[in-house]
């Protein structure tokens, strides 16, 4: 049973990220771009944050370079609550970022155990 979650933990983690970067592809690139320079983050990284996004959520499906990559992706959320999501005196902003925390904790912990058996990183395991 631990190699099917181990692979349902992956997709499902990797699926926020997904899904959040081919968002900003499919229409919402100009309103994100606008949404971090009110943060003082300039819009040119805006593809640098969308190649992080869908880069990393296959990588992690795949179960490739996953303790990198989970890694990476931990600090990125680490960084975007930080960023975004630091006005706690607004509940749901406390709220986004405490779920920024708590994905990053799933990635920590998926940093510290591995992929699972069932990816490329063990494939000839």
């Amino acid at each position: 049973m631990k190699d099917y979650t181990d692979v349902l933990g992956r997709v499902l983690v990797a699926l926020l990220f997904l899904l959040a970067g081919i968002g900003k592809l499919g229409g919402a690139f100009e309103g994100t771009q606008g949404y971090m320079e009110a943060f003082g983050v300039p819009g040119m990284l805006l593809p640098l944050v969308i190649l992080v996004e869908i880069g990393g959520a296959l990588l992690l499906i795949a179960g490739y370079q996953t303790r990198w990559t989970a890694l990476a992706l931990a600090g990125f959320s680490i960084v975007s609550a930080v960023i975004f999501h630091s006005d706690f005196g607004d509940q749901a902003q406390m709220t986004n970022f405490l779920k920024n925390l708590s994905i990053a904790g799933g990635l920590l912990v998926l940093y510290a155990n591995g992929p699972g058996s069932y990816s490329l990183d063990n494939r000839n395991k």
